[in-house]
């Protein structure tokens, strides 16, 4: 009998955590204002690039047309898409350089697990998806 009581009190316990418990929030996206010209893509056509001569960065633009804003120089206000969990299986960076563990020279080792040097081919670029766009002073190079 009293045991019977506990299993009730205690399922009963773990009924009301249960229904009391909320979801975790989700954080609100961060904002970034970015400053550049904007540029046609040069691999898709329809595309628009947002570069900054000056910090070496280009952003692949997504979200608002900027269209209108071709060749000026520009503020953006927006944030860089959260990427999705993406599993992978096998061993890392290959089989070869798993198998070899401490034997392998040690930068030789982070150059593979970085994945390499990027050769020829197209690079893609980070994007940015643009929420508005606002024209500013200064002039971009052709």
């Amino acid at each position: 009998m009293v045991i019977a009581c506990l299993a009730l009190t205690c399922s009963s316990l773990l009924l009301a955590q249960d229904k009391t418990s909320k979801p975790p929030a989700k954080a609100a996206p961060k904002i970034i204002s970015l400053s550049g010209c904007v540029v046609r893509s040069e691999t898709a056509p329809g595309r628009y690039t947002l570069e900054d001569p000056e910090a070496g960065v280009k952003y692949r633009l997504t979200g608002t047309d900027v269209r209108d804003f071709l060749g000026k120089r520009v503020e953006i206000l927006g944030g860089v898409p959260a990427r999705r969990l993406v599993i992978v299986g096998g061993l890392t960076p290959n089989a070869n350089v798993a198998a070899q563990a401490g034997a392998m020279d040690p930068a030789r080792a982070a150059v593979a697990s970085a994945g390499g040097s990027a050769g020829p081919g197209n690079v893609e670029l980070t994007e940015f998806k643009v929420k508005s766009v606002r024209p500013v002073s200064g002039g971009c190079p052709n």
